[in-house]
């Protein structure tokens, strides 16, 4: 069994703080190559996540504490739409169907994601990345 508890969050969200990136992962999943790709990523303000989409997978976020924002864009480079995950307020998660330009903000430190998709684990390419 493994707890999803304050003290995992509190560990985690150090690591992301001390991390050039100012994200880091804690993974469910035994390999890269998992059928379930199921992770927990904590995020600190200033974490640069490009403009990016999964060709082949959709994605489920689920905050699990803090606050982000989450964009969605089309070919264009245009944002479409965006919302603001915050459990506080009773919004605490987004699925993002496969193939869908999006990025996100943190709007508040000590934030954590539950992410779910699809595996096994494919780096983004340069045709899925909107630069």
């Amino acid at each position: 069994m493994q707890r999803i508890d304050t003290n995992l969050l509190n560990g985690v969200t150090a690591q992301a703080k001390e991390s050039p990136r100012l994200r880091m992962n804690y993974n469910f999943h035994g390999s890269l190559e998992a059928k379930a790709q199921r992770l927990l990523n904590a995020l600190e303000p200033g974490t640069v996540l490009p403009v990016h989409r999964h060709p082949h997978t959709s994605e489920t976020y689920l905050l699990l504490r803090g606050k982000i924002r989450v964009m969605f864009y089309n070919d264009a480079k245009e944002e479409t739409e965006s919302t603001v995950l915050d459990p506080l307020t009773g919004d605490y998660g987004v699925h993002i169907p496969a193939g869908q330009w999006h990025t996100l903000e943190v709007l508040e430190s000590g934030s954590v994601l539950f992410e779910v998709k699809d595996g096994p684990y494919t780096p983004l390419g340069e045709d899925d990345l909107l630069i």
